[in-house]
């Protein structure tokens, strides 16, 4: 331990290793042999050329990468890995082949030093310095400074470190005049576990620190504010010549010694009669250094008092805080720390892929708590760290559970996550020990209103505006303090602002939302909340159905979408009571589910509201029994249909509302119409058209003149369909209406193909899209779709015809019904596609299918309204992600090639090939060129 690194900043050593580690006169280590060394000028090593020892060599070098200074980093800890153990971390095994040691050593992590009885904060800086990502080791100076932390740790004696991050930042003698203080590293603790993501913003708060003073990390508790701001602090160190210094508040109870805490951490003691705070001021005002106020929330007024005296005084002073607050200080610049970014909902259409950083984080905790564990099971893993909002605290708590439950019982266990997150580092501050205390030292932060507050809004689910906090929140709180608490809620991080739309929406995490849950159920006010939330929604619901058909119908489907969290939670309530607002609410929502390609889970909703409703024979009731028919008929579940039909029938002998007729009959048009007796069909949809149109009932109406068209058009009787579909399409437009203007044209588009009008039916469906696109619709965009892949085939365009196959296949697979929806229909298909496959041959007719498969929603559309022509290749989404150029820097990674290699090839700088496959990696979501080598091997096989 007794050894530091010694190497001047520009020179690259290449082959550290123990043989090149002797001892000198004085018994102390020296690095020598730098025979394949490089200095900065000097000579250059072959292209791709690997000159260092194998065992000690960087993974990156082993990849092709030309040495840096991270790679000597990296032998450095091999080396100490070495020292302590008597091997090698990735000794060549007895017959082992040169690349099979070199895989292992790119591709498995370094063995855990803590099995072989080497203490935690040793085994972590040397795991950090053989961190498979360059970017993840400490530079030579900090593992310098890291080295000398573990040699006073251990009470060995700590000389002074030659290394210096730049020339002219002063020798170790001139910076002791700060007494106590030491040298410019600072005090900073080691970082004892990989830092994960958050590399833009690390960045982002370093250009804060370079134009501003003060710099306010804020956000919840467990967020990660500490961890960020550590590693800003270690990064930033070579920034100031005095130092950077960590003073840590948290255990902190009286508000007036901060001056105090901060003044021991720089090693000063205020002998005199003078203010210890006027002391600080002139002591500091030559000084050129940072100080890190960590946990400041709690002593808030007295840190930014003391802030607002160093800066107005020290000119050279700079301030990095945490806090779940911003001090509110002037000249204050306040930095908002998210949670690591989570999986969006499985089940839509795919969207570009993101480096899971929450992820990564579970996988390496989880690899400390049981050597050797790998996800397996990423789905579960995702899930797991969605329903912790990717809050680092959680997700590190929950790995450490999995010492005894696996990822599958972990994410059961969830919804008491309390309970279940309580075994945190014995080392951690108590708060950060279970999830239970952190979130409890935020609630006890607050005042009595704001708690009250926070538990009436936890009684909504996904978010709110602020109608709905003054419809449940308001009956106990005046207009102004509602408004005045809201602010506080989120200045103390507790609820997070967005604008949306042009609207002021709230949201709680719901790690939050649920410590309020519990509140209000031990307060025993949750029912009476529940009850207040299941009214607000489902006036909601009632206000949009009576708005559907009209237009404000896509701002509906818009604050449907944002309110659908609360709606669900509603509706659970509701059917948990088996009250009619179960029955009310399912009605009204049912065309937002259709429009919004949910069609499985509007079919779970009625359902639950028929099942836990069964003794309420209302109108209500028909209603949702006619709307699950009508669901059945589009699923083409037709088993499903006649048990609705008959409760229909019984209730329209029951009820004397003529609306129940109505909908009887259009239930038994859609059976007919699903089981091809179309000329039934046609007269009992004749027959409720004329009772919808008698009451007003226009989205009925226009739902069954639908449905009477499509009853001549799958006879063939074209002209009489496309009269029942325009005037379909006449009253959308001027009802201003876009749902079922999108299915008219669809319709109209099909029957116009029918009758040869193959340019007039091409516009109509292609409106159609764009109707579609509005609403985010994937059933009507997958039928329209489907038609106009069926118009290429006829046109020999067999190649986009396929690829439009399969993006149809997966906008229909996301809505959960087939883009045919009439059995009749699929003929048309399997003729375009036989005469497809034929023509292009089965190979090439499945990759293009596969590609449009791949598309996502927008490719799709674009695609298929032609803004996308006949492509040259696969064009998967992850593939349409890279330029011409970095499609080139791809193909020749995959060659085997290093960064300068590629340079001098495509004839641009090092520097720059570099930074293409830093954007590679990004756009693709990889972490290693081997990642890259293989997807472009995939790609060539597509």
């Amino acid at each position: 331990m007794r050894w530091k690194p010694r190497i001047a900043p520009d020179i690259l050593h290449r082959d550290i290793k123990p043989g090149n580690i002797l001892i000198t006169d004085y018994g102390e280590p020296a690095l020598t042999d730098f025979g394949i060394a490089h200095i900065a000028g000097g000579f250059e090593t072959s292209t791709g050329t690997i000159t260092g020892s194998p065992a000690f060599t960087a993974p990156e070098v082993l990849g092709g990468t030309a040495p840096g200074r991270a790679s000597d980093v990296y032998g450095l800890g091999a080396t100490l890995f070495c020292a302590l153990t008597g091997h090698a971390a990735f000794e060549r095994r007895s017959g082992e082949q040169v690349v099979a040691q070199f895989l292992r050593i790119t591709e498995q992590p370094v063995p855990d030093l803590r099995e072989q009885g080497i203490p935690d904060d040793v085994s972590s800086v040397i795991e950090a310095a053989m961190s498979r990502e360059p970017s993840d080791r400490p530079t030579a100076e900090t593992l310098g400074q890291q080295l000398r932390q573990l040699e006073r740790n251990h009470g060995f004696a700590v000389d002074d470190m030659a290394l210096r991050s730049e020339p002219g930042t002063g020798t170790p003698s001139e910076i002791r005049p700060l007494g106590a203080m030491g040298h410019s590293s600072g005090r900073l603790p080691l970082e004892l576990t990989s830092f994960i993501g958050r590399r833009s913003q690390v960045a982002t708060i370093r250009n804060l620190l370079a134009g501003s003073r003060l710099v306010t990390l804020t956000g919840t508790g467990g967020v990660g504010k500490s961890r960020l701001a550590l590693r800003v602090a270690h990064q930033s160190g070579s920034d100031f010549t005095d130092g950077v210094w960590l003073v840590e508040l948290a255990d902190l109870r009286d508000a007036t010694s901060v001056v105090d805490v901060v003044a021991a951490t720089l090693g000063l003691r205020n002998r005199g009669p003078e203010p210890t705070l006027d002391f600080l001021v002139r002591y500091l005002s030559t000084r050129d250094l940072l100080l890190l106020l960590d946990n400041c929330e709690h002593v808030i007024d007295a840190v930014t008092t003391l802030a607002e005296s160093l800066l107005r005084a020290c000119p050279r002073i700079r301030i990095l805080a945490t806090s779940r607050e911003a001090l509110s200080a002037a000249g204050e610049s306040v930095f908002a720390v998210p949670p690591l970014p989570v999986s969006a909902s499985a089940g839509r259409m795919p969207r570009r892929t993101v480096r899971e950083d929450a992820v990564t984080l579970f996988a390496a905790r989880a690899a400390t708590a049981v050597p050797g564990f790998e996800v397996t099971d990423h789905d579960t893993v995702a899930r797991i760290c969605a329903r912790l909002d990717g809050l680092p605290l959680a997700i590190e708590l929950a790995a450490a559970r999995l010492r005894t439950m696996s990822p599958e019982q972990i994410l059961s266990r969830l919804d008491d996550r309390f309970a279940l997150l309580t075994r945190g580092s014995r080392s951690a501050p108590k708060r950060q020990q279970t999830l239970q205390y952190c979130i409890g030292w935020s609630y006890d932060l607050c005042t009595s209103s704001e708690q009250h507050l926070w538990n009436q809004l936890s009684a909504f689910a996904g978010g709110f505006e602020l109608d709905a906090a003054e419809h449940v929140c308001g009956p106990d709180l005046a207009d102004a303090e509602l408004l005045d608490t809201l602010a506080t809620l989120v200045d103390k991080s507790i609820l997070i602002r967005e604008d949306t739309d042009g609207t002021v929406r709230f949201r709680m995490l719901e790690t939050i939302q649920e410590y309020g849950e519990r509140k209000a159920r031990d307060d025993g006010e949750l029912a009476e909340l529940a009850r207040r939330q299941r009214d607000w929604s489902e006036q909601l619901a009632l206000a949009a159905q009576r708005e559907w058909v009209g237009p404000r119908q896509l701002q509906w489907v818009g604050r449907l979408e944002r309110e659908l969290p609360n709606l669900a939670k509603a509706l659970e309530f509701s059917v948990s009571e088996g009250s009619e607002s179960a029955l009310r609410m399912a009605a009204a929502l049912y065309p937002f589910w259709t429009t919004r390609g949910r069609l499985t889970e509007g079919r779970r909703w009625l359902e639950h509201a028929l099942t836990h409703t069964p003794d309420i024979r209302t109108t209500d009731r028909a209603v949702v029994l006619y709307q699950a028919v009508e669901t059945a008929a589009i699923q083409t579940d037709l088993s499903a249909i006649p048990g609705k039909i008959a409760e229909l029938e019984s209730l329209a002998e029951h009820l004397t509302d003529p609306l129940v007729t109505a909908l009887l009959a259009s239930a038994r048009g859609y059976e007919c119409l699903a089981a091809g007796d179309l000329s039934s069909a046609s007269a009992l949809l004749t027959d409720a058209i004329d009772i919808y149109a008698k009451a007003g009932e226009l989205g009925l109406q226009l739902d069954a003149q639908m449905s009477l068209g499509w009853s001549y058009a799958l006879r063939n009787d074209t002209d009489r369909a496309l009269l029942h579909f325009r005037e379909t399409l006449t009253a959308t437009q001027s009802a201003d209406e876009i749902m079922r203007r999108s299915w008219a044209l669809w319709a109209v588009g099909f029957t116009l193909w029918r009758q040869n009008e193959t340019d007039r039916a091409t516009i109509h469906l292609r409106e159609g899209i764009r109707a579609a696109r509005l609403l985010t619709d994937p059933l009507v965009a997958a039928a329209c779709v489907e038609i106009l892949a069926w118009l290429a085939a006829e046109d020999h365009h067999y190649r986009r015809a396929a690829v439009l196959m399969g993006a149809a296949d997966a906008l229909s697979s996301v809505a959960g019904s087939s883009a045919f929806m009439f059995h009749d229909l699929l003929a048309y298909r399997d003729d375009s596609e036989r005469n497809s496959r034929t023509a292009l041959g089965s190979r090439t007719f499945d990759t293009a299918r596969r590609e449009g498969a791949a598309m996502d929603f927008d490719a799709a559309m674009n695609f298929a309204l032609g803004k996308d022509s006949e492509t040259s290749g696969p064009t998967t989404h992850s593939n349409q992600l890279l330029t011409k150029r970095e499609h080139q820097v791809a193909d020749l990674v995959a060659q085997g090639w290093t960064n300068k290699a590629i340079a001098a090839d495509l004839v641009i700088s090092q520097r720059t090939a570099e930074g293409h496959v830093e954007h590679i990696l990004a756009k693709l979501g990889f972490a290693s060129r081997a990642q890259i080598a293989a997807w472009v091997a995939e790609q060539r096989q597509t």
